[in-house]
């Protein structure tokens, strides 16, 4: 695992709305931080599933978008749910932050002004 997993506040808002309609969200998202996000960045498996967002042109932290993300409240979809999750890893203190996590049927792409935001604050901590 990390040393550390964090949220951002509109993350814990985020996750309120949608737990509304996909009940298993929580469950869904300690499996999506072990089966998706341990391998990815500890193990350097890459199953396409986790990309990093390159054109905001940061180093640190680096921000990455997951699209693929089990769901069991959409059965049938698999990993192609359609939930997406935007965070940010700090790979110097080994630290996830969550930063965003929609269903892409109710909003088209992420919160470009949210990270933005997020990245300047973490700048000058």
């Amino acid at each position: 695992m990390f040393s550390t997993i964090e949220r951002v506040p509109e993350f814990n808002r985020d996750l309120r709305k949608i737990r509304r309609k996909f009940k298993t969200i929580d469950e869904d998202l300690q499996t999506f931080i072990a089966k998706q996000l341990v391998p990815f960045h500890k193990l350097l498996q890459d199953n396409k599933g986790v990309f990093r967002l390159s054109d905001l042109k940061m180093e640190n932290p680096k921000i990455y978008k997951a699209r693929k993300f089990a769901c069991r409240s959409l059965r049938g979809t698999g990993s192609h749910s359609g939930i997406r999750v935007i965070y940010a890893y700090f790979e110097k203190d080994d630290m996830i932050v969550l930063m965003e996590i929609y269903y892409k049927g109710d909003k088209k792409n992420e919160d470009r002004k949210r990270i933005r935001h997020y990245c300047k604050k973490w700048q000058f901590d």
